[in-house]
C-alpha cells in the first residue's frame, strides 16, 4: 500500500508544510489533449508531470474540477503540491444578489459537489489545499460548505477567491492581483492569511513580460507564497484549416454559429502539442530554487543560496564557464555542494585572471548528479549569470579601410539624376528617393543590403500580442502604424572624407518631426541617426518601438549576434536568456503562437551580423545595447489589424525577403492579466523625443562574426 504523511498548517499569516512556509511556484492545469480533447491519456499526464518538474513548477491547481484519478497519483508520487478544485463554476449566473450561491434550492448542489471533491481525493498526500470551486459569486452555500469540509476534514486549509479576505477562506487567494495589490496586502502587519494567488501572470500569445516583478515581491515578503499561472496548456486541438494546412484550432475554427471568445483559450505556458513556448523558460527561472550571487567578485567568490525546503544540493553539481566578449575562456565543475535547505553558502572559485579589456561575465548552471524522478541526470535545475566587467559599449566611428586592408577614395557625392541622389565610391552604392528621402539601395562587397522594390524605413509599430489586443493598443496606438512622414528637405555635405545625406520629415499624425541623417565612409560603412523631436503639451499615444526596418534580400539566412539569447526575449522578459554569442537561422526566429503575433525579438544586443551562404553580410552595431529580430515574415503578414481575424501560423506565407528590425527599444510585454493591464511604466515608450544611432558595416566570410 503507498501512504504519505505530511503536516499543513497555517501560522502567522503563512501556509506551512512540514513546519515550514514553502513558496508555490503552481500552475492551473486543465485536462486538455490535442488528439483527445478532454481525453488525457496515462503517458500525456505522464509527459506533463515531466514538463512541470523539468521547468521548477512544484504546485498544481485542477481547473476547475477533480482530475482523472491517475493524476493525483503521479503527484503524489513526483511530488507536486496540489489545489484540488471542486467542479462549481456558475459566474455566467451573476454575482452579488444574483449568484447561485444564496439561493436555498442550490445548496445541495454546492455541497454535494464539495463533498464529492473530498471524500474521492481524501487519501492523496498530494492535495494540501481544498478549493471550494471557481467564480461563482459568494453567500451562504458557500460558507455551508466551507463548514462541512472542515468537519470531514481538519489536516487540510480551505480556499476560495471569491470569498475575499473577511469571508470563509484559509487563504487570500486573489485573480490577477496586480503588484501594488499583492505589496500592499503583503506588507500590511493586520493581514492574517497567506497571499497565494489563484490565478497570474496571465500566459496568452506572447507574455510573461513581468513575471520578475511577482517573484521579486514573493522573495521580500514572507505572506506572500506565491501563485499559479494561468495557464499550463494552450487549449486548442489538431484541426485541418481553411486552406488545407494543419493547424491548432481554438473559438470561431469550427462553425460560425456556436459562441466564440477566438483564441482566449489558448493562454498556456506549453502549446497543445507539449512543446514549451518561448515565455516557459523566463518561468522556469523564476521559478528555480538555487541562486548565484556575488560574495566578493574580486576573489572569484559566489554565494549560493538553496531555496529548497526540505533538501540539501548534495544532489547537484555546479558548472561554471568565464566568458570574455561573449567566448569561453575558461571552465569549471564542482562536484561537492554543501548548502543545506533554507541556508545560503558560500564557494571560492579558481577564474584565472582577468583584464579591464572587454566585457567579463561568469555563467553558472546547476546540474543533477543522478536520475531525480522523472528527470535524467544532468538535467539544468537551476542557472545564473553574473557580471565581472560591465560592457561599455564602443565609441561610433566610421572606418576608414576595412580593418587597415583597403583604402577606398572619397565617394563622388551628390550624384543625382530626376529620382534618386547617388553616393558612391569604389565598391558600394547608395541611393536615396528624391521624393521620400528613403534609402532605397545599398550595394557594398558585391552584395544588394535593400530587398529590390523595398527601403529602409522609420518603424515604430509591431504586429500586436494577445496582451496588446486585450488592451486595446492595435487601435489605441493605430496612429503609430504607418504614421505620415511629409518630406521637408535633403541635405548632403562632405565631412572630411566622409558624405553625409540628412533627410527630414514633418510627422503630423503624432504631432512631430524625425530627423533621419547617412554619413557614408570612403568603405561604404554607414551611421545611421533617427531622432524624433515631440511636440510639448500634445496628447499623442505610446509607442511599440522605435527603431528601423530594412528588408533585405532572403539571402541572408543567417544571424550572429553578441547579446541575450538563444531564445526571443523582450525588456521585461529576459532575465532567463544569458548574454552571449549566438548563432542562428532566421528560420529558427519565428515562433508559431496559436494566433500569429510579434516573434522573435533579442534584447541587449552589442553587435548583430545578417549573414548570406558565403558568411558575408552586413553588421549593425549601436552606441548602446539594442534591440533587433530578423524573419522572413513582414510585419504587415503578422498583424491581424483592428479586429482578431481567426489566423493560424501555417497559413501565412513567408515572404521573398528577411525583414531585419533595429530598434532602440521595443516595448514590453506585460502579464497581469490579457484584458486591459499594460506592462510597468518602466517597460512602455511614452511620447516624447527619442534618438538613436546604429553603425550598418559590410563584412565579408574573412571576418564576420569576429
Amino acid at each position: 500500500m503507498k501512504v504519505g504523511f505530511r503536516k499543513v498548517e497555517i501560522k502567522n499569516g503563512q501556509l506551512l508544510v512540514n513546519g515550514k512556509p514553502v513558496l508555490f511556484k503552481g500552475v492551473n492545469r486543465h485536462e486538455m489533449d490535442p488528439d483527445g480533447g478532454y481525453v488525457v491519456s496515462r503517458q500525456r499526464m505522464e509527459q506533463d508531470v515531466r514538463i512541470m518538474k523539468a521547468h521548477n513548477i512544484n504546485a498544481v491547481r485542477t481547473c476547475h474540477y477533480p482530475d482523472d484519478s491517475y493524476w493525483y497519483d503521479l503527484c503524489d508520487r513526483y511530488g507536486l503540491y496540489v489545489v484540488a478544485e471542486a467542479n462549481l463554476e456558475s459566474h455566467g449566473m451573476g454575482y452579488g444578489k444574483a449568484t447561485l450561491a444564496r439561493r436555498d434550492d442550490y445548496r445541495k448542489a454546492h455541497l454535494e459537489r464539495n463533498e464529492r471533491n473530498v471524500q474521492r481525493n481524501f487519501n492523496h498526500p498530494s492535495v494540501i489545499v481544498w478549493s471550494l470551486g471557481n467564480e461563482a459569486g459568494y453567500g451562504t452555500n458557500f460558507e455551508a460548505a466551507y463548514d462541512w469540509v472542515k468537519a470531514e476534514d481538519a489536516s487540510r486549509p480551505v480556499q476560495y477567491e471569491q470569498a475575499g479576505y473577511k469571508g470563509k477562506t484559509d487563504i487570500y487567494c486573489p485573480m490577477y492581483y496586480p503588484y501594488d495589490a499583492c505589496q500592499r496586502y503583503a506588507s500590511e502587519p493586520s493581514s492574517a492569511k497567506p497571499l497565494i494567488l489563484c490565478e497570474y501572470a496571465h500566459a496568452m500569445g506572447n507574455s510573461e513580460g513581468g513575471f520578475k516583478e511577482y517573484w521579486d515581491l514573493v522573495r521580500k515578503y514572507p505572506k506572500f507564497q506565491g501563485g499559479f499561472i494561468w495557464d499550463f496548456v494552450d487549449q486548442a486541438i489538431r484541426w485541418t484549416g481553411k486552406t488545407g494546412a494543419p493547424i491548432f484550432a481554438y473559438g470561431g475554427d469550427f462553425n460560425r454559429f456556436d459562441a466564440s471568445d477566438n483564441n482566449f483559450n489558448n493562454n498556456g505556458l506549453i502549446s497543445p502539442d507539449r512543446r514549451p513556448n518561448p515565455h516557459m523558460a523566463e518561468v522556469a527561472y523564476f521559478y528555480q530554487d538555487i541562486w548565484t550571487t556575488w560574495g566578493d567578485s574580486t576573489q572569484g567568490e559566489i554565494c549560493i543560496r538553496n531555496e529548497q525546503f526540505f533538501r540539501d544540493l548534495s544532489a547537484f553539481c555546479l558548472e561554471w564557464t568565464l566568458l570574455h566578449n561573449g567566448e569561453a575562456v575558461r571552465r569549471g565543475t564542482v562536484d561537492h555542494l554543501d548548502v543545506a535547505p533554507g541556508a545560503t553558502g558560500r564557494l571560492k572559485l579558481d577564474l584565472g585572471p582577468t583584464d579591464k579589456e572587454g566585457e567579463w561575465l561568469l555563467d553558472v548552471a546547476y546540474r543533477s548528479k543522478t536520475q531525480m524522478g522523472l528527470l535524467a541526470a544532468g538535467h539544468k535545475a537551476a542557472h545564473d549569470q553574473l557580471v565581472v566587467k560591465p560592457y561599455a559599449a564602443p565609441a561610433l566611428t566610421l572606418p576608414e579601410s576595412a580593418h587597415g586592408n583597403i583604402v577606398l577614395p572619397t565617394p563622388d557625392v551628390v550624384q543625382t539624376d530626376r529620382n534618386y541622389l547617388i553616393v558612391e565610391g569604389n565598391g558600394f552604392r547608395l541611393e536615396f528617393n528624391r521624393h521620400n528621402g528613403r534609402l532605397v539601395r545599398y550595394a557594398a562587397c558585391g552584395r544588394e543590403f535593400i530587398k529590390e522594390g523595398e527601403a529602409l524605413t522609420p518603424n515604430f509599430w509591431r504586429a500586436p500580442t494577445d496582451n496588446d489586443f486585450g488592451a486595446r493598443l492595435q487601435t489605441r496606438y493605430a496612429v503609430w502604424r504607418k504614421p505620415t512622414l511629409k518630406l521637408t528637405a535633403i541635405d548632403t555635405k562632405v565631412s572630411g572624407k566622409n558624405a553625409i545625406v540628412e533627410t527630414t520629415y514633418d510627422m503630423p499624425d503624432v504631432s512631430g518631426k524625425l530627423l533621419l541623417s547617412y554619413e557614408v565612409s570612403p568603405v561604404g560603412a554607414v551611421l545611421v541617426t533617427q531622432r524624433f523631436t515631440a511636440t510639448a503639451g500634445k496628447e499623442v499615444p505610446n509607442l511599440f518601438r522605435f527603431g528601423l526596418q530594412l528588408p533585405m534580400p532572403r539571402t541572408f539566412n543567417t544571424i550572429e549576434y553578441y547579446g541575450r539569447g538563444p531564445g526571443e526575449n523582450y525588456a521585461d522578459r529576459n532575465h532567463s536568456t544569458p548574454i552571449g554569442k549566438y548563432r542562428q537561422s532566421v528560420d529558427e526566429q519565428f515562433y508559431p503562437y496559436i494566433r500569429p503575433q510579434e516573434t522573435g525579438n533579442k534584447t541587449d544586443i552589442r553587435w548583430w551580423t545578417m549573414l548570406d551562404a558565403s558568411g558575408s553580410g552586413l553588421r549593425i552595431t549601436s552606441a548602446e545595447p539594442f534591440s533587433a529580430s530578423a524573419l522572413h515574415y513582414t510585419i504587415e503578414s503578422l498583424d491581424d489589424g483592428a479586429a482578431k481575424d481567426q489566423r493560424h501560423p501555417t497559413e501565412i506565407q513567408q515572404a521573398d525577403l528577411t525583414n531585419l528590425c533595429i530598434d532602440k527599444v521595443q516595448m514590453g510585454l506585460g502579464c497581469v492579466n490579457s484584458w486591459g493591464r499594460l506592462p510597468l511604466p518602466q517597460y512602455q515608450l511614452p511620447y516624447g523625443d527619442y534618438e538613436v544611432t546604429f553603425l550598418l558595416e559590410p563584412v565579408t566570410h574573412q571576418y564576420a562574426g569576429d
